[in-house]
């Protein structure tokens, strides 16, 4: 069940996000097509982080120690470019029109809604 909810936030924060940048678009007519597609790119945007995220970590330590961190606004930019680019790929209708601003912003906007969000649903161990 946890899954699900962390998966609606993230569908959310991606639809506040589209609402507040022009450049993050839903190609879609009907209100639960939008939803469906929220759904996919929540999705779809969660195995990219689990499975990418990592890796870029772990390659680019030195960039991240660099720049105090900063860097991560970049790497989350380009997954979330990514992720528009594999929702192209399978014709899911959602589009980031570019990386500066538009990506960056918009996984910033996605990261710290995602973050309030969370903050409201509690966890299992807080019983």
């Amino acid at each position: 069940m946890g899954i699900v909810i962390r998966l609606a936030i993230s569908a959310v924060a991606l639809w506040i996000s589209t609402l507040l940048l022009h450049g993050i678009t839903i190609n879609a007519s009907r209100t639960a097509t939008k939803f469906g597609t929220l759904l996919l790119v929540a999705f779809i945007f969660g195995l990219v982080n689990t499975v990418l995220r990592p890796i870029i970590k772990g390659v680019g330590c030195a960039f991240y120690i660099l720049t105090l961190g900063l860097i991560s606004l970049l790497v989350n930019g380009a997954l979330f470019l990514l992720t528009s680019w594999i929702a192209g790929k399978l014709d899911i209708p959602f589009h980031v029109d570019r990386f500066w601003p538009t990506a960056v912003v918009g996984a910033l906007i996605v990261g710290v809604v995602s973050w309030l969000l969370n903050l409201l649903v509690p966890d299992r161990d807080d019983d």
